[in-house]
């Protein structure tokens, strides 16, 4: 997702947002040190990328307040 995507939404759904990414995180590495090649290597980047932008925009919020 893009920065200003994720900005657009409540703090709920960026949370509800954050759980569903780090599950899937999980599941992608346990299938790489399981052996097997993932589907894409750059959904792995892009998932790790997702959760980095969805707290840096929980954190920006959060400081504000």
């Amino acid at each position: 997702m893009k920065f200003k995507e994720l900005e657009s939404l409540d703090e709920q759904s960026l949370d509800t947002k954050l759980d569903e990414l780090r599950m899937e995180l999980i599941k992608e590495n346990s299938q790489v040190a399981s052996g097997t090649t993932p589907k894409s290597p750059g959904h792995l980047r892009e998932i790790k990328k997702t959760i980095a932008r969805i707290n840096t925009v929980l954190n920006k919020r959060r400081s504000i307040q």
